[in-house]
């Protein structure tokens, strides 16, 4: 049968056999809200009738600044599966950057957790297409009292029709979601998703090679949903029936150990500096996780050390993957093929410290700077290309030029692949900074670094961290006669930029080594400069 693959199709199966597996879901407010995806179905469903009734038409964005919870994971069927597009912001960016992405996207609607009230009250009379704002929440009094303007979710839901069904003249090429990537200069660029990329997507992320869920697995993504839509595990567990917890806004080290525990979760998903925090916990506490048996780790490279201490002290495998907003994000992830299976132990583990082979319907390559293809043998280094059913074509509105070089995306990593397809991250072709999993452009940094009355010039580069894989090191030439004090000069980043942007240091310098064209060598200043902060 010739059947649309549709998002909503996933959650009318959840719902039909899998109706009363649990969601658990940690609220923003406090408390724990426990239903089945039956449940979450049925009010996916009164949600999408309440935003109809407001007049959203396809394709109109709806926006959502939250956590991980019930609501969250409802917004992303009901909104999609209605015709409309999901808009996960990070609320982590700069209120400028949120603005500008907002605006953008001309969202209709803007769903938010109770976090999140500040952000939004600072930014919405800036929003030039959004109506409505909701927060995620029952209705409020004192809230309504100060915030006229807020609508409450459960208000919303409550409007909802009852025997509302889900439009039947959607298409799989249909947009469904859409997400936005810092991950180059400039502006953000919006990577819009079909129902039927993220489908595909949902259903090779589930197959054992690469995240293996099941019915007998219980979630939790502590991976953001305003990440990638969470690394695509809100469709794959619903896909297969697995239970699933949504840890809210508490990701310290406590409160996921507890509710690892509590709720035996066997699976998780997170950037390294999640699970360092994690870790730091189980050692103080003494504590051990008897259910977890696997944990995905990517949004940066995995220190060797982090895998082996999961693996010996708790008997926990990771998965060392890689992926982008460009490509939904899967990319490859590291699980082993039968041949090595009696391989020394000392091998498995070198092993799995690379990112992984990519599963069907990924295919990367590594090419050099004239776009030539080199062989896949473990050495040959070059710009890692990738196609496939779930990578973007263009960027939204087609801002940001062609994204394609000759049908492949350049993904901006340099790497190796051998034979049998693991690939391995040797550098980045751009200067970007990833630190903890979060994108920083050296760029805007040095642009302001470069607006002190103080400065020169700067520059801004990646300097290793033993906690956050990588930290932002203002190299600076102060200008004749100047002697600027560091703290005064970091100082001047507050309110211009994310406080997780601003520089860990200041490194005075007479001159920045530029090459021919006049472009400052960073590799030289890393070079030099690369393990200051670990010195420090």
């Amino acid at each position: 049968m010739d059947r649309e693959l549709l998002i909503s199709a996933i959650i009318d199966h959840a719902a039909l056999y899998h109706g009363d597996t649990e969601i658990v879901s940690v609220n923003t407010s406090g408390g724990i809200n426990r239903y089945g995806y039956a449940d979450c179905r049925a009010r996916s469903l009164k949600l999408a009738s309440a935003l109809k009734k407001k007049g959203m038409q396809k394709p109109d964005r709806i926006g959502t600044l939250a956590w991980n919870n019930h609501r969250h994971l409802e917004l992303y069927y009901g909104v999609s599966g209605s015709g409309l597009v999901c808009h996960t912001l990070n609320p982590r960016l700069h209120p400028d950057q949120v603005i500008y992405i907002m605006n953008h996207a001309e969202d209709r609607v803007l769903f938010f957790d109770k976090t999140f009230l500040p952000l939004v009250a600072a930014v919405k009379d800036q929003l030039k297409s959004t109506g409505s704002f909701v927060l995620m929440e029952a209705s409020d009094e004192e809230v309504s009292a100060e915030y006229p303007w807020i609508e409450f979710y459960e208000d919303l839901i409550a409007d909802g029709d009852d025997d509302y069904t889900w439009p039947d003249d959607l298409n799989e090429r249909d947009a469904s979601s859409l997400c936005y990537t810092s991950g180059t200069t400039g502006n953000p660029k919006g990577v819009l998703y079909s129902h039927r990329s993220t489908l595909i997507h949902a259903m090779m992320s589930a197959t054992p090679d690469v995240m293996n869920f099941s019915a007998q697995d219980c979630l939790l993504p502590v991976v953001p949903m305003f990440h990638v839509n969470a690394w695509g595990t809100p469709y794959a567990a619903p896909l297969v029936g697995s239970k699933m917890v949504m840890p809210g806004p508490g990701l310290d080290g406590k409160s996921l150990v507890d509710l690892f525990n509590s709720e035996k979760v066997t699976i998780s998903a997170g950037v390294p500096t999640i699970w360092a925090g994690l870790l730091a916990h189980l050692e103080a506490s003494g504590e051990k996780l008897p259910h977890l048996t696997r944990t995905v780790v990517g949004g940066s490279a995995c220190p060797p050390a982090m895998i082996n201490k999961f693996r010996d002290l708790y008997d926990v495998e990771v998965l060392h993957a890689w992926g982008m907003t460009e490509l939904s994000p899967l990319g490859s992830v590291n699980n082993l093929k039968n041949k090595h299976l009696g391989m020394p132990e000392s091998d498995i583990i070198k092993l799995r410290e690379n990112q992984g082979r990519p599963p069907f319907g990924i295919e990367l390559g590594v090419f050099d700077d004239d776009d030539n293809q080199l062989p896949n043998d473990g050495v040959a280094q070059g710009n890692l290309y990738c196609r496939g059913y779930w990578v973007l074509t263009e960027y939204f509105s087609g801002d940001g030029g062609d994204p394609l070089h000759s049908g492949w995306f350049p993904t901006g990593d340099v790497s190796t692949i051998d034979a049998d397809g693991y690939m391995t991250i040797r550098d980045r072709s751009k200067d970007i900074i990833k630190s903890g999993g979060e994108w920083i452009s050296t760029v805007d940094l040095e642009n302001l670094a470069v607006s002190h009355p103080d400065i020169a010039e700067a520059a801004v580069i990646s300097a290793r961290h033993e906690k956050w894989d990588e930290r932002p090191l203002l190299i600076v030439v102060p200008k004749a006669g100047k002697t600027p004090d560091p703290a005064e000069i970091l100082k001047f980043y507050d309110g211009k930029v994310a406080k997780f942007w601003i520089p860990d240091a200041v490194q005075f310098v007479e001159s920045i080594p530029k090459g021919a064209t006049g472009k400052m060598l960073k590799n030289a200043l890393r070079d030099l400069y690369g393990d200051v902060l670990l010195a420090k």
